[in-house]
């Protein structure tokens, strides 16, 4: 057909191209993708000659396959057809490169995937910084695809007909609160297995670009594009796959022109925004730091055109009623204060960067770099042995790669370096002189160095390298090794470690400019330093020493009196946050911030800093140290809890207790940090935790029953003496939370095969957490639902627990649940002996209870059991 130019040849093979799934390396769809790519190569200068375009639409899913076939390496089945493709796309770029310009934006966008491949990695040298060598008349700089909307249609290449049909569907015809089934149909249908999850950044491209509702269906109760496509970011499990969702969503703001670009391309993102509001306030967090990340970090060389694209994106949206006031944005309460400013400072046109720098809870937790640079998904550090080559590490940790050196945006400049050793120039004499003076010189030099940055389109990994390998070898070189493990906590001030040190000097420029900081503490963790452990130690202890401040009952935390009460770490601190926002003069902290007194929620948001500032460091030490390893980031929270703890007992209650504060998504619910918890601490700090989880100062374990549950029955196998301390944690908690304990109680009990000496400590903290609780109807249904075959009589010893503690509340549930349970056996049509049964030992106390007290309670116990009446 394509030889002889037969009628609909090219919508044929766009339809063949669309059948090829992404993420899927099932043997069929390789073998598709394999035989598409030979006929593309072999009919070349036919298709060329006669239709032109579908060298386009195969270049640009071949681009997205490639994204996930390279992520497979020593694959020999993919090795092949791996090369097939490369050598497809990079034939149409380089000899049809006027065709890919008809591709616009999106094709940059998808070629960051494969900067780490060699042939593209040339590739993206030449937009950089040889446009001519395309031989492409008028195109003379990268920012041509920025100016060229994408059409539809290459959003819809890597949709499958039948994922179309289905979005199209959900988005014209279900109403919303219905949406659920159909969207977990969907995510059953095509979004099964790890590796389709790189089809969401192509959904969510579609659902932008591609369906566009009519003003009828926009009005109607039609489940709207912003509910999809929050779904679809909920199912994200992999960093680099949410970043490039995000990327997707937000990638037409970034380069918004009101003449060319359409209104409904933005529309989802800020609806997501806004309506997640407050209910889902963590969405529009993330959403709005990603914004901001983006707006600093991407193409720096053409950041012009970004932040005009995006506050065009924002007018328009307000011009044209998508929204009626960016005040839900700029005045919730529910947002951060840091993003509100921020947002507040963007919208209002001044300079952006200072909340950035001061705040670094609000970046996330994997960074993106600019499109001018080799691999946007890929973090750049040195290689101390390779002077012309960085070290490219993708986040998903599939390949590393060496990246030349020869792109001027990551080569650090002579210029660059030469001020590096101004910064550090007699380093080593000004800190054998005296300690002291040690001290005052690295504070000059480090905020010499965030200056230095500041005036930089980007920091310089080599600076960066110079800096840190000079100060941890001139202070090792005059007996102090910086990050060095804490041997004990010592009560005199002249000797701790974590105040005033070099150290604590450090650790405090990284949570005041995390950011600019990172590569210096990733450089020595990477040596070796207890980077991560130091760190979390600062953190915990700020946080410790500002809850005593707030036990003063003052509003305010005054400086001498935090000196006088044994507060030396907050007072440090409190002391380096007014001198890093009397530097920054645009400040609007600076007139609070030179008052003698601090107020608790600038102290409060400082604390939070500094846990923002481990998290990040934690997200970048995976990334970059770990890649290999799988290791999650509770995992490594772990393993520097582990350090902290072999340093010392002192305050190890306070450590736990800040991680499950700060870092509740990576400490409450997880397993190995649960048994960390329970194994370390002693019995009077345990009990201190059980103090803080009933008055609800703190949470262990979470409100998921699913989660419970599995702690519960993975605690079966521990010791005796953690699963009594497990057992006094969890009673503790759930006795005031708003788990449904019934559920828990129904689910271990029924479980197949328990075994009585196996689960004893279990059953025996279940018992005492049933009589903690109020006999509700729904728990004593399930007291009264309990199976009979194992532990007979702990439906009967909870009961008459509740007969003596509140006996009212107990025979009113038993009364409802007695009418209930004779309803559901009428309807089932079945006698009692055939359906469900009521718990031998509670139908046995019950009749006792009754008897012993004169109490006339056949009707309630006729409604349970049968034999009732007659034994009566």
């Amino acid at each position: 057909m394509i030889d002889v130019s037969g009628v609909g040849v090219d919508g044929l093979l766009v339809c063949l191209l669309r059948q090829i799934v992404g993420g899927d390396f099932s043997e069929g769809n390789l073998w598709l993708c394999s035989e598409l790519v030979r006929i593309f190569l072999a009919k070349w200068d036919c298709l060329l000659e006669e239709e032109p375009l579908v060298l386009t639409s195969a270049l640009y899913t071949y681009l997205r396959l490639l994204a996930d076939h390279c992520m497979l390496v020593n694959n020999a089945n993919l090795e092949a057809l791996k090369q097939l493709e490369i050598d497809f796309c990079v034939k149409v770029l380089r000899e049809q490169f006027h065709l890919c310009l008809r591709i616009g934006r999106d094709l940059i966008r998808v070629l960051q995937d494969l900067a780490h491949v060699p042939e593209f990695r040339a590739i993206w040298k030449d937009l950089v910084l040889n446009p001519s060598k395309f031989k492409t008349p008028g195109f003379s700089d990268i920012s041509q695809f920025y100016r060229t909307r994408t059409s539809s249609r290459y959003s819809l290449l890597r949709i499958t007909p039948e994922m179309e049909t289905q979005l199209r569907f959900l988005l014209t015809h279900v109403k919303l609160g219905t949406q659920r089934r159909h969207l977990e149909w969907f995510t059953k249908k095509f979004l099964c297995g790890v590796e389709r999850e790189t089809l969401l950044s192509d959904i969510v491209r579609f659902i932008c670009c591609a369906h566009h509702p009519t003003n009828e269906i926009i009005q109607s109760d039609v489940v709207p594009r912003w509910v999809a496509i929050g779904w679809l970011m909920g199912l994200c499990r992999k960093n680099h796959v949410g970043a490039n969702m995000k990327l997707a969503l937000f990638y037409d703001w970034l380069f918004f022109d009101e003449r060319v670009d359409n209104i409904m391309n933005i529309e989802p993102a800020m609806l997501l925004m806004v309506y997640s509001i407050p209910r889902c306030i963590d969405m529009t967090h993330s959403l709005l730091e990603f914004l901001f990340l983006v707006l600093d970090n991407y193409d720096l060389q053409h950041n012009d055109i970004i932040v005009r694209g995006v506050s065009s994106a924002f007018s328009v949206l307000l011009r044209k009623g998508v929204i009626q006031s960016l005040d839900v944005l700029t005045s919730s309460d529910a947002i951060s204060p840091f993003l509100r400013e921020r947002l507040g400072r963007f919208l209002s046109g001044r300079k952006m960067g200072f909340i950035k720098d001061l705040q670094p809870e609000n970046f996330p937790h994997n960074f993106l770099t600019p499109p001018s640079l080799p691999n946007s998904s890929c973090v750049e550090t040195v290689a101390p042995s390779l002077k012309g080559q960085l070290t490219c590490t993708q986040e998903d940790g599939f390949a590393t790669k060496p990246v030349d050196s020869s792109v001027p945006s990551i080569v650090t400049s002579e210029r660059q370096v030469v001020s590096a050793e101004n910064l550090v120039q007699n380093f080593g004499e000004k800190i054998k002189k005296s300690c002291v003076v040690g001290h005052q010189t690295l504070e000059e030099e480090l905020y010499s160095f965030l200056n230095f940055n500041n005036q930089k389109t980007m920091s310089g990994t080599i600076c960066n390298e110079v800096l840190s390998s000079t100060i941890s070898k001139e202070f090792e070189l005059n007996g102090y090794k910086i990050f060095s493990l804490l041997q004990y906590l010592p009560d005199n001030l002249d000797c701790d470690d974590e105040v005033g040190s070099a150290t604590a000097l450090l650790i405090r420029a990284c949570i005041f400019s995390q950011p600019k900081m990172q590569d210096m503490l990733l450089s020595w963790s990477r040596n070796g330093f207890s980077v991560g452990a130091r760190l979390l130690s600062y953190a915990s202890r700020l946080a410790y020493e500002a809850s005593m401040a707030d036990c003063l009952g003052d509003t305010m935390v005054d400086k001498d009196s935090a000196k006088s009460s044994d507060l030396p770490l907050l007072i440090f601190h409190i002391d380096g946050y007014i001198s890093f926002v009397q530097g920054e003069k645009e400040s609007s902290f600076s007139a609070l911030a030179s008052t003698a007194k601090i107020d608790n929620k600038v102290v409060s948001q400082l604390v939070s800093s500094a846990f923002a500032a481990y998290r990040s460091f934690l997200g970048c030490s995976r990334t970059m140290l770990h890649k290999n390893d799988d290791a999650s980031l509770t995992k490594l929270l772990i393993s520097d809890l582990m350090s902290c703890a072999e340093w010392g007992r002192k305050r190890l209650k306070s450590l736990f207790c800040c991680v499950f504060h700060h870092l509740p998504d990576l400490s409450i619910g997880k397993e190995d940090m649960i048994k960390l918890l329970v194994s370390l601490l002693d019995h009077t700090s345990l009990v201190d935790v059980q103090f803080e989880l009933g008055l609800k100062k703190l949470s262990v374990f979470g409100e998921n029953t699913e989660t419970i549950l599995h702690l519960i029955e993975s605690s079966l196998d521990w010791s005796c003496l953690e699963q009594r301390n497990f057992w006094g944690l969890i009673r503790s908690e759930l006795a005031v939370s708003k788990v449904q304990l019934e559920k828990v109680i129904l689910e271990f009990f029924c479980s197949d095969e328990l075994d009585p000496k196996r689960v004893a400590i279990a059953v025996e903290g279940l018992l005492t957490l049933c009589c903690c609780r109020a006999p509700t109807p729904e728990l004593v249904g399930a007291i009264m639902l309990l199976p009979s075959n194992v532990f007979q009589d702990f439906a009967a010893a909870v009961l008459a627990t509740w007969a003596v503690s509140n006996a009212t509340m107990l025979f009113d549930s038993l009364a409802d649940f007695s009418e209930k349970f004779d309803s559901m056996t009428r309807d089932s049509n079945l006698p009692n002996s055939a359906g469900i049964l009521v718990n031998h030992s509670a139908i046995l106390w019950l009749f006792n209870n009754f008897d012993a007290k004169g109490m006339n309670g056949s009707d309630i116990l006729r409604k349970l059991s049968p034999d009732i009446p007659g034994k009566k």
